[in-house]
């Protein structure tokens, strides 16, 4: 019997299927989504959605869970991301304000990351912007603004989001003066500062501005007006609102400032990525950027956003790198002249 014993052993050891070999590899696990503003923000709000969809796409059906960890203008989250989390694909960033690229152009020296190596996995809508300013204040276009004795005093989360450096933008290009506060947590305390008065304008995409309260009340109330949109034509919901390349043209800008321009307004083509830390199994990358793209398509999906009155222009991860690449490579003069725009 002995020598029949260990062969019959061997042959049902291998005919007995490894249940942990064929398990899915998000099987049992739970997904961290950090997030680099306070909940309520339009970035929290689309990651939530997103990954509310996004699990059953994935072999495995992961658990999701989800951090907010606000600071700098997103900057803390994505820091910690890029330094102290594992490539295991088991945290990403939900969705990021994609002009952090600036701060790495202009060598702030609080960035501890590079942009062109992320983990890109995928971004619900691209994201023009536009700027508010409170109705009551005496500024009802750009040339007011120039002309002004006081610049109108706006409020910022960084020194690299839009709400900082559109501004910026403005300001070196035609001369429209404006003061900037910076610091604040998110765009939900901007709002509240501009609704006490300590503040009078902000700008950011124009998705946020047309998907959510405050926004809606606003409106009703003609409590602001719109100076400027960044996109390459005028948004059919803003067709009295100059874009910035009207402006631009108005005020004879010079090719090199519409050059600064084009380095400064990539960041909407990149939208709200979702992306991973350097160095994520290709394996991995294929099952998460195949899921966002499946999430995207879902018919209940699409209808949830639809709803909700947001954007929705997807990109896909493989573009996300590509532009990401691109656009952390500018020669010396772009970058001494983003410096200047920026303050560094």
């Amino acid at each position: 019997m002995k020598k029949f014993f260990v062969p019959f052993i061997f042959c049902l050891l291998a005919w007995v299927p490894s249940a942990h070999a064929q398990a899915p590899f998000y099987q049992g696990k739970t997904i961290k989504i950090l997030l680099g503003t306070p909940p309520g923000n339009l970035y929290d709000l689309w990651a939530r959605l997103i990954v509310a969809y996004m699990g059953k796409y994935i072999p495995g059906n992961p658990d999701f869970i989800v951090q907010n960890m606000p600071g700098a203008g997103h900057v803390v989250a994505v820091n910690h991301l890029y330094t102290m989390v594992k490539p295991d694909g088991l945290t990403v960033i939900g969705t990021a304000i994609p002009s952090l690229y600036l701060n790495q152009l202009i060598g702030r020296k609080e960035i501890q990351f590079d942009w062109s190596k992320f983990t890109w996995i995928g971004s619900p809508a691209r994201g023009p912007s536009q700027m508010y300013m409170r109705a009551d204040t005496p500024f009802k276009t750009i040339e007011d603004v120039i002309k002004a004795k006081e610049p109108p005093k706006c409020g910022a989360t960084g020194v690299t989001g839009p709400d900082s450096f559109l501004p910026k933008l403005l300001q070196d290009t035609v001369g429209a003066k404006f003061a900037i506060v910076t610091g604040y947590p998110g765009g939900t305390d901007i709002d509240l500062a501009v609704e006490r008065g300590e503040i009078v304008c902000r700008a950011f995409t124009i998705e946020a501005f047309l998907g959510r309260e405050p926004y809606h009340t606003w409106r009703k109330k003609n409590f602001v007006r719109h100076l400027f949109q960044t996109g390459s034509k005028r948004d059919e919901r803003m067709p009295d609102v100059p874009t910035i390349a009207e402006i631009m043209d108005r005020h004879k800008t010079p090719e090199s400032g519409r050059r600064l321009a084009k380095v400064l307004l990539t960041a909407g083509d990149m939208g709200r990525p979702m992306f991973g830390p350097p160095g994520m199994p290709a394996d991995l990358v294929k099952i998460l950027r195949d899921a966002y793209v499946k999430t995207m398509n879902d018919p209940q999906f699409q209808a949830d956003v639809k709803k909700r009155n947001y954007e929705f222009d997807p990109v896909g991860g493989e573009e996300l790198e590509k532009l990401a690449k691109e656009v952390t490579i500018q020669p010396p003069d772009i970058i001494e002249r983003l410096k200047k725009v920026l303050g560094n």
